[in-house]
């Protein structure tokens, strides 16, 4: 067994992004619908939020469906949508009561206007949360990317900016005004080893963390055991010196900037 790194070397856990994959597939190993599977997923995202409370995260991401999601079956398209409006009905009033403050994240056009509404009045009674829990729903990384993209040419085409104005740090302000902050830990699921288009600017220096175990099996005690792996490891963020390294992305994270 690998012994912990001591903790002035280790970066603070504050943001784990969570790709919940193998609903379909722990269905299907029980017989069960697809849907059937994809509701006991949205039963575990209640465990998993008291096991980032308990460890101290301050941010949960869940990718909870994907841009290409939309070429699945219209069936089940139809039933995720379902399920998604019926959790947030069900569960903003929880979620006030356990300080949580929910944000959905994603491109909206595509969604009823009931929906929309639903999700705006999920929002505002969650606003007062601590602990923010962040749905992608309808997101892709390359969206969020060229959207960021578009908000600054109208910028430079209103004369509020200049082409030369626009840098790394500059776009990553820019990421962050409506967005999700850089995940320090992100998990997947089910088997997978690969992003899936999700958070493709903001894990540019995320630990990456898979697992064999469904996301309906995906409980509190796993999410403690990849968080124990996390702190194991040394994260050196491009440099040789993970100390310095370290150090050096706290300061510019002080001052705003991006290592």
């Amino acid at each position: 067994m690998v012994e912990p790194i001591s903790t002035h070397n280790t970066h603070p856990l504050k943001h784990v992004a969570l790709i919940m994959d193998g609903n379909n597939r722990w269905a299907k190993e029980r017989g069960l619908s697809g849907i059937a599977g994809h509701e006991a997923g949205v039963e575990r995202v209640r465990d998993i939020l008291g096991a980032a409370r308990e460890n101290g995260i301050e941010v949960l991401t869940l990718f909870a469906f994907s841009s290409e999601n939309w070429n699945r079956p219209a069936l089940e398209v139809r039933g995720l949508m379902s399920l998604f409006s019926s959790y947030l009905k069900k569960e903003s009033k929880a979620l006030r009561d356990d300080g949580v403050r929910l944000k959905v994240i994603g491109n909206r056009s595509q969604f009823s206007d009931r929906l929309k509404r639903i999700i705006c009045d999920a929002e505002a009674a969650t606003a007062n949360g601590k602990l923010t829990l962040y749905l992608c729903v309808d997101y892709g990384g390359r969206w969020d990317v060229a959207n960021t993209a578009k908000q600054l040419a109208l910028e430079v085409q209103r004369g509020r900016l200049r082409p030369a104005d626009i840098s790394e740090e500059l776009f990553d302000k820019y990421m962050r005004k409506d967005g999700i902050p850089d995940p320090d830990l992100c998990i997947r699921t089910a088997g997978d080893r690969r992003l899936s288009n999700f958070l493709l600017w903001q894990m540019a220096y995320t630990e990456l963390y898979f697992t064999e175990s469904y996301w309906p099996d995906f409980d509190g005690n796993a999410l403690s055991v990849a968080i124990d792996e996390y702190h194991h490891r040394q994260r050196r963020f491009g440099a040789r010196g993970g100390e310095k390294a370290l150090e050096a992305k706290d300061d510019q994270a002080e001052e705003g900037g991006h290592v």
